[in-house]
């Protein structure tokens, strides 16, 4: 009777949020591709892929999931080689990250719809030989498919929010029996674990494996490189500091620009970089910028904007996926976007590792399993509003040796962090052996 309620609250649901989806579809090129695949329906040779069978399926909502997902793959097959992985994602820009970095013999797919036709479906043609759900992706009909074919299920990077787990105590009788279809659950941090434990999960299958976040890939010096040669093209000197606005979100792109014009006339050799979470927002940051009388180029459309550049351009619109990390490695200072004028916080582990000075505003929800560390470590500038993340900027531009220091603190966290990809993969092997 519970998971005839669920499959019928999920229907409305579903159909609630449909003209989202449409709308996304519209404004988002890149979502509207494969969206069939989310009712489990596939081109030919990637059903032909899916159908070869036994691959450990590895699901990932976004970029930051999917980075979390590859690490896991790779650790994986240094234990197993013989291993194959099908990947599946929620959205598109996470879609774009793996197509990029996947092998050739794995198969990418978009995660289909938890109902009960659809999960069938996808189950009966992968045949996985393992479920692999990262952070607090439990969908009850998957999991129970999965349950019921004798497929392992293992939550990867675990993460219960407090919202979340308020969500889960309503509806505990369906949460505690879809958590006892879970072989493994591999926990970011003490407080997840014990409200896994106190929504039901056994406590045989708990462990706290740390955040895989801090499980990155050395950032090498490539990025830097690309990232140069774009600056450059664009017409941004050398010898420029940037202030760089990473995965930003509505109101903080504007926070930033007064930001920097309270700024250049102290230091003008200052130039900012703005790189949106969403990069159909173009237009919409662009006009920012025009408004307050700032020149802008527009990394989608330098080819056309480069003798624009000729006039000094204050900013650079960075609105193209893949890039992001790559202008990590040449900031001067960087603010974390959802951070500020949203709740949630986007990662901030990748610029820490890149030895950068991070700033960032209240909301960090996220991330609470990592903040702690950072803030031990006075790693991560953390700051309560706009006028405060001014200050801050303002700070750590005129001092270069505090912007060293707070850089070598942080990537001196991930450091010391690192390891929980390794000792998931620990637990993993002896489920696959099957």
């Amino acid at each position: 009777m519970l998971w005839f309620f669920y499959n019928i609250l999920f229907v409305f649901g579903f159909l609630v949020m449909l003209p989202r989806f449409l709308w996304r579809m519209a404004r988002r090129g890149g979502y509207a591709r494969n969206f069939l695949q989310r009712f489990g329906r596939y081109a030919p040779e990637v059903r032909a892929q899916l159908a070869e069978g036994g691959r450990v399926w590895i699901h990932a909502v976004s970029v930051g999931e999917v980075g979390v997902g590859l690490r896991l793959i790779a650790e994986l097959r240094r234990g197993r080689p013989d291993l194959r992985f099908v990947l599946s994602t929620t959205t598109s820009t996470g879609h774009a990250v793996a197509l990029k970095q996947l092998a050739a013999g794995d198969a990418l797919i978009y995660f289909p719809l938890d109902f009960p036709p659809i999960t069938r479906r996808v189950l009966n043609l992968i045949k996985p030989r393992a479920l692999l759900l990262i952070e607090n992706e439990l969908w009850p009909n998957l999991v129970r498919g999965a349950r019921r074919r004798g497929i392992p299920v293992a939550m990867i990077n675990g993460r219960i929010s407090p919202h979340s787990y308020r969500g889960c105590r309503l509806l505990k009788p369906l949460t505690r029996r879809l958590l006892a279809g879970v072989n493994l659950f591999c926990a970011q941090g003490a407080a997840d674990a014990r409200r896994l434990l106190e929504l039901g999960a056994p406590s045989e299958r708990v462990q706290v494996m740390g955040s895989a976040k801090y499980d990155l890939v050395p950032a090498g010096d490539g990025g830097a490189q690309r990232a140069r040669a774009v600056l450059r093209a664009a017409g941004f000197d050398a010898a420029r500091l940037l202030l760089l606005g990473g995965s930003t979100w509505r109101g903080e792109e504007a926070v930033l620009l007064d930001t920097y014009r309270l700024l250049r006339d102290r230091f003008p050799d200052l130039a900012l970089a703005l790189v949106p979470r969403h990069a159909e927002r173009r237009a919409e940051v662009l006009r920012e910028i025009e408004t307050r009388g700032l020149q802008a180029v527009v990394r989608s459309r330098m080819p056309s904007s480069a003798d624009a550049a000729a006039v000094r351009p204050d900013v650079l619109l960075v609105d193209t996926t893949g890039e992001l990390c790559d202008f990590y490695a040449v900031a001067e200072v960087i603010f974390v976007g959802k951070s500020l004028t949203r709740h949630g916080g986007q990662n901030f582990i990748e610029p820490a590792q890149c030895g950068k000075p991070v700033l960032a505003g209240p909301h960090l929800e996220n991330f609470d399993s990592i903040v702690p560390d950072f803030l031990a470590a006075h790693a991560l500038v953390q700051v309560r509003d706009a006028a405060g993340l001014t200050a801050a900027i303002g700070e750590l531009l005129a001092d270069p040796a505090a912007r060293r220091a707070l850089g070598e603190r942080a990537a001196g966290v991930v450091r010391d962090q690192a390891g929980a990809i390794r000792a998931t993969v620990d637990w993993l092997l002896p489920l696959l052996k099957v």
